[in-house]
């Protein structure tokens, strides 16, 4: 990655529409590939952007469901880059996995995705979930929306979610602190210069970012618990362990597991890095151990 990814990633090029068509490709040759072998799909639609439910061989609906946003940086990926290694987390979990296609750049600003990533959970409630039976998770800016469609629900009088789960979360958008991170040149394919420029488009051009769109920079003691996974060479893993001290002074627990060696979202890389199983096998075990309290307090 280091040789073939990295340079791709670092250079003069401009972060425009036409680049960001280019990169929605991914979405569409994902989509070639073979649903996993004995996963089933129900698409879902929602207004203005679509979902999928993810379930995995021998996993049945009881009332408890991961709610994912997926990463691509708001410009790109979707239900088919990510559908396999959701497959993956629903079978770790036992539960099926609701997937989101949420509106990302140029159609919508940071904003509008967590407006659809709200209206997700909103739905889920008013389809009888209850919310300690409802795990909100996503990798990359797919962690940004996790923490931060949970932060703005709560605000809007929604009850929190049983637990919030982040794989290599991008959690502030004012990347003056990953820029100066030790990982900055140490990580294989994330470039943080790169990511100011695309968070300039996010904020549309207002710099630095209003703090309150930033999950790092909100009231924290609004949250669930947290998982937060990162590996330990990736720049994200400055976000990972800031936001883990800040649950801490707010009094939220939070675990940060980092993975000694891994790249950014490792875990979806399980038929090339080994570590990715156990990875996934340690979010289903904390999903499980969130969502049954309910049951362990009614017995």
């Amino acid at each position: 990655m280091h040789r073939r990814v990295r340079p791709r990633m670092t250079g003069d090029g401009e972060i425009n529409e036409r680049a960001m068509r280019r990169l929605a490709t991914l979405e569409r040759l994902a989509a070639l590939a073979p649903v996993p072998r004995g996963v089933r799909l129900r698409r879902v639609q929602f207004d203005g952007f679509r979902g999928e439910w993810v379930t995995a061989p021998g996993v049945s609906a009881d009332g408890r469901a991961v709610l994912y946003f997926h990463g691509g940086g708001f410009v790109c990926c979707g239900l088919a880059t990510h559908r396999r290694m959701i497959a993956q987390i629903s079978a770790a979990a036992r539960m099926p996995a609701l997937s989101i296609a949420y509106r990302q750049l140029p159609e919508a600003s940071v904003t509008g995705s967590v407006a659809d990533c709200v209206t997700a959970y909103r739905q889920l409630l008013a389809h009888g979930h209850a919310p300690e039976d409802v795990v909100i998770a996503g990798d990359s800016a797919g962690g940004f929306l996790a923490f931060a469609a949970t932060l703005r629900a709560v605000e809007q009088g929604l009850p929190k979610p049983a637990a919030v789960v982040g794989l290599s979360p991008w959690l502030d958008l004012d990347c003056t602190a990953k820029i100066a991170h030790a990982n900055a040149s140490l990580d294989p394919y994330i470039v943080a210069k790169e990511m100011a420029k695309l968070a300039e488009l996010l904020v549309e051009g207002v710099t630095p970012p209003d703090p309150a769109l930033s999950p790092l920079t909100s009231d924290l003691s609004m949250l669930p618990p947290a998982l937060i996974q990162c590996g330990s060479i990736e720049v994200l893993r400055c976000d990972a362990e800031l936001m883990a001290e800040e649950m801490e002074r707010a009094g939220v627990p939070c675990r940060l597991q980092i993975w000694e060696g891994q790249i950014h979202v490792f875990q979806a890389f399980s038929a090339l890095i080994p570590e990715a199983r156990p990875a996934i096998a340690q979010i289903g075990a904390f999903i499980q151990e969130m969502t049954s309290r309910k049951a362990d307090r009614a017995a």
